[in-house]
């Protein structure tokens, strides 16, 4: 039973209490013995006094004392971290498919390598929260809005097709009006349902233009996300040795690690690096965590109070068979 923290510590001073007990034992112990030892004939005393009482006769109050502690730490609200499934999230799965994601520096090549994260990271994601996937390269199409339908998202996942540029941007403005449009419709009372977006691309943005900073850039995008408290993931995946063959043309695709690190820290998210189809495996699976699940502090003093009572019956049975009677 681990602690993590009490809901009402003022509970503890009973302590104090139970020290004074403790205490008031010892001295009725001692001075019992003072008592006996004032009878000057002691083979006399060893005929008419009981026999000394063995050290199992301390047994019960001692007993006493153990289901006493643990009734105050009980009393106390204890409590202890639990690990959740979150049932009240969105997510937004935001994958790259232009060209350079032929790549086959990660085998069997780039994109393969992403559709089979992505599912797994889709199917073992908790039941509760709301998945939606876009794909971009030189736009961004929403091909699946928020849904907790795994079957829909896998399918999606698995028709990925590649198409040229990159419009890192666009994709992020695209998942935060399918997050917007989400909430409209299932935010009640409590407000709309937490957000993030996990963004996986291997190479530099290009549409509208090269520049981030456009206003329709991948900064900018992540600024916006920040201001509405969206935090984004963002995976830079390949290597810095990838290319690709378009028209008879070889051509460098290497990653953009640089960028990607910029729109995680704009927009409050995490950056990930992974350069295998085992790293991005990886990262999807922390991510999971970190998304599927949620640690809280709950009320733990259900175990500590059972146990004391536990420990109070065994005082009382101990006291029982061996003083004849209860402490």
């Amino acid at each position: 039973m681990s602690l993590s923290g009490f809901t009402a510590p003022w509970w503890l001073l009973l302590f104090v209490v139970v020290a004074a007990l403790v205490a008031g034992y010892v001295l009725v112990v001692l001075k019992r013995k003072r008592r006996m030892l004032r009878f000057a004939n002691l083979p006399l005393l060893e005929r008419v006094a009981p026999k000394r009482p063995g050290w199992y006769h301390h047994v019960p109050p001692a007993l006493l004392l153990v289901s006493m502690i643990l009734f105050v730490i009980g009393m106390a609200g204890p409590t202890a971290e639990q690990r959740l499934p979150r049932n009240r999230a969105t997510v937004m799965l935001v994958v790259d498919v232009s060209l350079s994601m032929k790549a086959t520096d990660v085998r069997p090549s780039r994109l393969a390598a992403a559709q089979a994260a992505a599912t797994s990271f889709v199917e073992n994601m908790t039941p509760g929260i709301n998945l939606g996937l876009i794909s971009f390269a030189g736009t961004a199409t929403v091909l699946v809005s928020p849904t907790t339908d795994r079957g829909g998202m896998a399918r999606a996942i698995k028709n990925l097709e590649l198409a040229e540029s990159t419009a890192t941007g666009e994709a992020i403005f695209a998942a935060l009006q399918a997050i917007d449009g989400f909430s409209a419709v299932v935010g009640g009372a409590e407000g709309p349902p937490p957000a993030r977006i996990v963004l996986m691309t291997d190479g530099k943005q290009t549409v509208p233009n090269m520049d981030p900073e456009n206003p329709r850039g991948g900064y900018s995008a992540a600024r916006a996300a920040k201001n509405r408290g969206i935090p984004i993931s963002t995976i830079s995946f390949g290597t810095e040795s990838g290319s690709v063959t378009i028209n008879g043309k070889t051509t460098d695709v290497p990653v953009d690690d640089a960028a990607m690190r910029e729109i995680a820290e704009l927009s409050g998210g995490e950056f990930h690096k992974a350069a295998t189809a085992e790293e991005l495996k990886r990262v999807y699976d922390t991510l999971g965590e970190q998304i599927g699940y949620e640690i809280k502090h709950l009320d733990a003093s259900r175990p500590w109070l059972i146990l004391g009572t536990l420990v109070l019956l065994c005082a009382a049975g101990g006291s029982l068979v061996i003083s004849q009677r209860v402490p």
